[in-house]
């Protein structure tokens, strides 16, 4: 699966993705032109490449001064416990236990409470069990400070992934979720709660959307105020359909005495929106959100050289970039048909049959 010459490509895109791929495939990488001119790699891309440093063993990274050039060489993901990072835990040597810190919930990122309902459960259907699967989160951490830390389990998988027919999504038959808040008054998630849960008794009855309310005084909150949530549709066929939003109050510090203070969107509204976003990726149809479809993609291109065959709503341009990140790095290229009647797209593809060779085989 190797390469033997260093990859070239140019900008800031997708940058996490490349490495990831970059990592699976053992494909070195120059990336040239990053933010010429703009400071360069900005503080999370060189927290990932010290996340690459850590876990890996035989690799090597070069970082011009400047920031704007990024030479890399992959070695083999080995594993870890007690690292502060994100992972590459599926096709390392040992499992990973990772603690992360920094911002739970944000408006740029799926949450930490899809990412423990959701994400994590999408891998259950590519072979990947779901024992030593875990995520704890010990603190909540708003924008812009932070604050926040989860503990992170991930198994490795003996050999390969497995691949997958998923295109029937089902029919919506209950409504889970968590809103929360941290540094803010207790009333404010039970506002949140019954704003969307209003609309949602009003096409199904079964939802339940647990509340998470933490404290400076109570523990295991971050260093800003705010509140949010993050609601899950779950199917009769077992697909679950996320959507979350998140509000953070601006860092007082920084603001100065002429600033005006920010009209931030109420509980309720936050509620309304967020249980309208759900509905819209329902009615979207697949057997994934929006959000996920880059992911399912990338494990389906993972799976063994065998047929992965998945359904979608409407393309986006996120998804559509790591298609063409796919066919750069392993090159695996989909089939794509778009049907008409339900306003879906199916792709089908051929895995390129990526191995844990870092795995020690007894």
């Amino acid at each position: 699966m190797g390469r033997d010459k260093s990859r070239r490509l140019s900008g800031s895109r997708d940058f996490r993705q490349r490495l990831v791929l970059a990592t699976l495939t053992s494909t070195p990488i120059t990336i040239k032109d990053i933010r010429t001119g703009e400071g360069g790699l900005r503080p999370h891309e060189m927290s990932l490449l010290h996340l690459i440093h850590k876990v890996s063993d035989q690799h090597v990274i070069d970082v011009n001064d400047t920031g704007t050039k990024v030479g890399y060489k992959p070695g083999v993901v080995v594993g870890g416990k007690d690292l502060e990072h994100l992972l590459l835990g599926l096709f390392a040597r040992s499992p990973l236990s990772i603690r992360l810190k920094g911002i739970t919930n944000d408006t740029k990122d799926p949450s930490v409470d899809t990412f423990r309902m959701v994400t994590l459960h999408m891998l259950k259907h590519f072979g990947v069990p779901l024992e030593g699967l875990e995520l704890k989160i010990e603190s909540r951490g708003a924008p812009p400070r932070g604050g926040g830390e989860v503990l992170l389990r991930v198994p490795n998988i003996n050999s390969t992934l497995k691949a997958v027919n998923w295109i029937d999504e089902g029919m919506v038959k209950r409504i889970r979720g968590v809103a929360f808040s941290t540094n803010v008054s207790a009333q404010i998630v039970t506002r949140i709660f019954y704003a969307a849960r209003g609309l949602f008794n009003k096409f199904i009855p079964d939802v339940h959307i647990f509340t998470d309310h933490r404290a400076s005084s109570s523990g295991g909150c971050g260093l800003s105020a705010g509140y949010g949530v993050s609601v899950v549709a779950e199917t009769t066929t077992g697909c679950l359909i996320s959507a979350d939003a998140t509000v953070s109050y601006p860092n007082v510090d920084e603001m100065s005495e002429q600033s005006e203070k920010p009209e931030l969107m109420s509980p309720e509204d936050l509620g309304e929106q967020v249980a309208s976003m759900l509905l819209e990726e329902v009615a979207q149809g697949g057997v994934v959100d929006s959000t996920h479809q880059g992911l399912l993609f990338m494990l389906c291109a993972l799976c063994p050289p065998d047929v992965s065959k998945v359904r979608v709503g409407q393309l986006t341009l996120r998804a559509i970039e790591s298609l063409r990140n796919i066919k750069e790095f392993l090159d695996v290229k989909f089939i794509i048909k778009p049907d008409p009647n339900s306003n879906t797209v199916t792709l089908k593809c051929v895995g390129a049959g990526v191995k844990n060779l870092a795995r020690k085989i007894s």
